[in-house]
């Protein structure tokens, strides 16, 4: 399937002044986001916020249909935060955890979960386990069978770690999770807008997103997905009058749908550009999107390989991101390199992922992730400045 490179660099701005091969960090919009948001704040400042926002309110309600549609979700499914960070703990802190409860999690994990696992426990006398990885390096489905048992009370796993290409097996994940009757609490900031996802098929109970990545939306939105049968049992650590009602001055009522996750106030503009990026995405279609993305990731790999690099993605699949080192020379001192040729590129350090660099006894790894913007001339570019590294 021919992908028009040509038509999404035209609509990228950012594609003439830079080499961008930071959107795991935060990719560049194209320009259809950068000018929905700029509309809204303009007329925003023309006719005042509330105003605005009542003006916006069907084109606001719509921004939920299209986060469902991505995900293959129901509209009442959804919540919008301000960021993935935000959406996850929302579901993880309305668990009920007690002493002896176990939560496992997969080696991957990023450094905000597993943070959120350990000051829980503390608090909660709960346990964290950590399940390993099979000889591809994701996570071993066959011992999280084996150790799933009555005192499990959550299994939540990153689809895509922040350090490499792996793309953990969720779907596999979500049978044994609902075979048991566990929640199964997914992380997607990295895999939402280059994969395919369908929550039917993940058979997550919630599914955590960021809009900044590779859906290439603005800073500051996050969208969460709670499937009803978990919903239902929670209610969230705080609330709000948007999250509940106050039916009387001794009673209140939880939303029945996810936006008892949110808050009542947030950036109207940002939340109108993150409807526009989805909608973006899904015109040019998520697989189309992972393929694209997956095939330009593999020509980086094998073009680092060849370069004297040492590439430390891990797993059966693999997406976007590339992560790699080179001995000799300090990740940053590559990364600082690469800015001063005009691409970007970001770090993957032992602070986000103790788990696996642990583990993997990784080094400190420069990591490019690759959209399908990017070109194969641009992967020369970055190639061509590693084979200049002394070695």
């Amino acid at each position: 399937m021919s992908f028009d490179v040509d038509r999404a660099r035209r609509e990228t701005p950012g594609c003439a002044t830079v080499v961008h091969f930071n959107n795991a960090g935060a990719a560049l919009p194209p320009a259809v986001v950068t000018d929905t948001v700029v509309e809204y704040l303009r007329h925003e400042a023309l006719v005042g916020g509330y105003e605005a926002a009542a003006a916006a309110a069907d084109r606001l309600d719509a921004v939920y249909a299209s986060v469902a549609r991505l995900l293959g979700a129901g509209s009442d499914d959804i919540a919008l935060t301000d960021n993935a960070t935000r959406s996850w703990q929302a579901v993880f802190y309305a668990l009920p955890f007690g002493p002896g409860d176990r939560i496992l999690t997969s080696r991957a994990e990023y450094a905000s979960n597993a943070i959120a696992f350990l000051q829980v426990a503390r608090r909660t006398g709960a346990l964290v386990e950590v399940i390993g990885d099979d000889e591809s390096g994701q996570l071993d489905v066959e011992e999280l069978r084996r150790r799933v048992d009555g005192d499990v009370k959550l299994i939540a796993v990153s689809h895509v770690p922040t350090q490499g290409g792996l793309v953990n097996p969720a779907e596999e994940i979500g049978a044994i999770a609902e075979a048991a009757g566990i929640p199964f609490l997914l992380d997607a900031c990295q895999s939402a807008g280059q994969l395919d996802l369908d929550v039917t098929r993940l058979k997550c109970d919630a599914l955590s997103g960021t809009g900044r990545k590779y859906l290439r939306g603005p800073r500051g939105t996050g969208f969460l997905y709670v499937h009803p049968r978990l919903r239902e049992r929670l209610e969230p650590a705080m609330l709000d009058l948007h999250s509940a009602s106050w039916e009387s001055p001794t009673e209140y009522v939880v939303d029945p749908t996810a936006k008892r996750f949110e808050v009542w106030e947030r950036d109207f503009a940002a939340v109108c550009g993150l409807g526009a990026a989805i909608d973006y995405a899904l015109e040019w279609g998520l697989p189309a999107i992972e393929s694209h993305v997956a095939s330009l990731a593999a020509t980086l790999r094998d073009r680092l390989v060849h370069a004297g690099a040492r590439v430390h993605d891990a797993g059966a699949r693999k997406c976007g991101l590339v992560t790699f080192s080179v001995d000799g020379t300090p990740a940053a001192d590559i990364k600082a390199r690469l800015a001063e040729a005009n691409i970007n590129t970001s770090l993957s350090t032992r602070t986000s992922a103790q788990y696996d660099f642990t583990a993997r006894a990784l080094p400190d790894m420069v990591r490019a992730s690759v959209h399908y913007y990017n070109t194969e001339e641009e992967i020369e570019l970055l190639v061509r400045e590693i084979e200049k590294l002394p070695r």
